[in-house]
């Protein structure tokens, strides 16, 4: 294979194996990745060469690898004690490239048979409550261009339940806010229509008309741009939800991905059909959408065991049946009940 010169947008792409850069390429050309999937490949990929080369081994001679040093590279990352997670979504990156050197006929035995991704411990996403959601889309902001674009950035990612990525690709030409939708390129490049409400569009509008104060360059097609004028980036918006979060004076931190799940967890207590609710997230597994739903049984347990008197932490309100309740046993029952109405 001979050098790939020029590539996808991934740092150090010149140090890379060039069956690193022949695969990454193909994830670009072929399959139609972003740029952040391609680079959390690289990344996987650089890890597991700098093993290699420990090993007196490297991915730019694929026949040497072994599935002891897959194993060996396990081992290592046990040690240091990483995330199950973390170690299955490094080895889906081996057994993607590892297909790919087979589909290219350039693999005669596949190092990863027999091996098995570890098992998961399943974590519900993180939401907000109804309340929270709604005091960070109105925190205070500066009364600037920057305050109107980091409002109008939260109200998009909560009111419309985009992937932070699928906001920060979003170009200015692609948004119409008076027509009621946005196109959005998902993962694998997938369209889809997604619909935006009246406070979400007037937010947009008014951000498209104080966009101008922060371009340096009028041709940058970017929706979201920073404070240089390019396009926003992934840190710079987490730290914009970061802001707005304290300025709300929220307790606890909240990533961009949190607001997504909010606008999927608040449209199931709400009643919506999970058909419905996994279009609009673009999920391709209705399983993914389905994650949401044990936000939904959460908030339906506290409100229970806080207000029912049946509940196992409710039994301090339990009373006997041809007993009146004392007045201090039924307002501190009803204090609980209005302290979850207002925190739930």
């Amino acid at each position: 294979m001979s050098s790939t010169n020029a590539g996808p947008d991934v740092p150090g792409w010149e140090t890379l194996p060039e069956t690193v850069q022949g695969f990454l390429a193909w994830l670009e050309v072929e399959k139609g990745y972003s740029t952040a999937t391609i680079r959390g490949y690289a990344t996987d990929l650089r890890q597991f060469e700098a093993y290699l080369q420990s090993r007196n081994a490297t991915l730019a001679h694929c026949a040497g690898i072994r599935a002891e040093h897959v194993r060996g590279l396990l081992a290592r990352l046990h040690l240091q004690q990483v995330k199950k997670s973390t170690v299955g979504r490094k080895l889906s990156s081996l057994r993607a490239f590892f297909r790919y050197l087979n589909l290219k006929g350039m693999l005669s035995s596949d190092p990863l048979s027999g091996i098995r991704n570890p098992k998961q411990e399943r974590h519900s996403p993180r939401a907000l409550n109804v309340d929270q959601a709604a005091a960070l889309v109105q925190a205070p902001a500066t009364p600037d261009a920057r305050g109107v674009r980091d409002l109008a950035l939260a109200e998009l990612l909560y009111g419309a339940g985009l992937r932070i990525s699928e906001a920060l690709a979003l170009d200015a030409d692609d948004v119409d806010p008076g027509a009621g939708v946005l196109r959005v390129m998902g993962k694998g490049s997938k369209e889809r229509l997604v619909p935006i409400g009246e406070i979400s569009a007037g937010k947009i509008k008014q951000w498209l008309t104080v966009r101008h104060e922060l371009l340096t360059d009028p041709t940058e097609p970017a929706l979201f741009v920073g404070t240089r004028g390019g396009r926003l980036n992934r840190r710079q918006a987490a730290r914009i939800i970061a802001e707005l979060a304290g300025a709300a004076g929220l307790p606890e931190k909240v990533h961009p991905h949190m607001l997504r799940g909010s606008f999927a967890s608040h449209l199931l207590q709400a009643g919506a059909d999970m058909r419905d609710v996994q279009e609009l997230l673009g999920h391709e597994c209705i399983s993914t959408t389905q994650r949401y739903t044990s936000l939904d049984l959460q908030h339906v347990m506290k409100v229970y065991d806080r207000a029912h008197p049946l509940s196992s932490s409710g039994t301090s309100h339990r009373t006997r049946p041809d007993r009146e309740p004392t007045s201090s046993s039924s307002a501190a029952g009803a204090d609980e009940q209005t302290n979850e109405e207002k925190g739930e």
